[in-house]
């Protein structure tokens, strides 16, 4: 059987490819549109449907004479299983072959618990979801974004700053242990992008998506890709030096990074000194939203530190689409009004012509929904589906 490498669609997973713009078609259509034989859309049409991947969606029968079957992409034929973790709390998913969640919960935890104690509740938590939810549907992957940062060819942690003793522990083989499928696991801010992607702005083919919270981190989208760069490291917005910020330490050891001026606890810190109650990032963004010119002032100054270190980025990557999430992106206009003001003014008038710089769309679930589309364009790539149907 054909491996997925060839030019044209002529594999099952090249056809299901085709179906999975979740448009109906009839076995001609199909063959008119790839130029194969319909003996051979036959044969293709046969093993996506007896992997349950396609269905026979009902007939057509407004051509008159006989109806022709139409076939259609069951993107319930398999659950996948998706997790967000960050530092206090998980969203945990089961979605289906569209990354589309079915069954959402949100869970407590601390990543300083280890791997072994953050992974088991994962586990469980599935489990239960599963058996409330479809416990008939096969799993066709896992998908896990974590806190740090993420070697994404193994699925191992490489010295995640804020999460002690998960420095190279093999996340995939723990998982696998108990859910026999591939399990894909990347950088929590790396999902996030591919979800807010896949799920609000699929058109826009190169887009930086931010997350302002308590740290700050980036996602590239490239040529309508996650560009996760040599070892998984691009996007490490936080720890790019600030201006105005030379000794200001950072969490990570260096001093003078984006994070350490711009990202939560910064501003909190702040607004104590100004005589405000703030401890938490929901702080912030309540005073804000309450009105307060001083808390409103720092958090505009943090869009404007966030901004001039983009600007930068705009001018060697040249997006088309910033999108600004994370938790303090609930305080609104004031930290995208920072933002768009250091990009427009250091950014060259070229680069900034057709730039739009918007709030999260995807909000919450924008990380499950892209662990659960990693997982989904990983097992249902032609490569991986061909040798699977082999």
């Amino acid at each position: 059987m054909n491996n997925g490498h060839s030019a044209a669609p002529t594999s099952p997973g090249e056809l299901l490819r085709l179906l999975r713009d979740g448009q109906a078609r009839t076995r001609a259509e199909l063959a008119t549109e790839t130029g194969l034989a319909r003996s051979t859309v036959r044969l293709r049409l046969d093993a996506l449907m007896d992997a349950g991947l396609v269905t026979d969606g009902g007939d057509d029968a407004a051509t008159g004479g006989r109806p022709a079957s139409r076939f259609v992409f069951n993107a319930r034929a398999r659950a996948v299983l998706a997790a967000d973790v960050g530092a206090t709390h998980a969203t945990v998913a089961i979605a289906d072959l569209t990354g589309e969640p079915l069954a959402v919960e949100e869970l407590t935890l601390d990543i300083a618990d280890g791997p072994d104690a953050v992974l088991s509740l994962l586990v469980d938590t599935w489990r239960r979801m599963r058996a409330n939810h479809d416990p008939a549907a096969p799993i066709a992957g896992v998908g896990i974004g974590l806190p740090g940062p993420v070697e994404h060819s193994t699925g191992k942690p490489t010295h995640p700053p804020i999460m002690p003793g998960w420095n190279g522990y093999d996340v995939p083989a723990r998982i696998a242990a108990d859910f026999a499928v591939p399990v894909l696991v990347d950088n929590e801010v790396n999902l996030m992008s591919l979800g807010e992607h896949v799920r609000c702005f699929p058109n826009e083919a190169h887009m930086i998506f931010v997350k302002v919270a308590t740290g700050i981190g980036s996602g590239l989208i490239s040529n309508g890709q996650l560009h996760r760069g040599d070892v998984g490291a691009a996007g490490d917005l936080g720890h790019i030096l600030a201006p105005h910020a030379d000794d200001v330490l950072c969490r990570c050891g260096n001093s003078g990074c984006l994070e350490a001026v711009a990202g939560g606890p910064a501003i909190a810190a702040k607004l104590r000194a100004a005589g405000l109650d703030a401890t938490s990032n929901a702080d912030v963004v309540a005073l804000v939203q309450a009105g307060s010119p001083i808390a409103g002032q720092a958090v505009r100054q943090a869009g404007r530190d966030i901004g001039e270190v983009l600007a930068a980025g705009v001018s060697l990557f040249n997006p088309s689409l910033i999108v600004i999430g994370g938790a303090l992106a609930q305080a609104g206009e004031m930290l995208l009004a920072g933002v768009r003001e250091s990009i427009y003014r250091r950014s060259l008038p070229l680069a900034t012509e057709r730039l739009r710089i918007v709030t999260s769309q995807a909000g919450a679930n924008a990380g499950v929904v892209g662990a659960a589309a990693m997982v989904v364009q990983h097992t249902l790539s032609p490569t991986v589906l061909d040798r699977e149907l082999a």
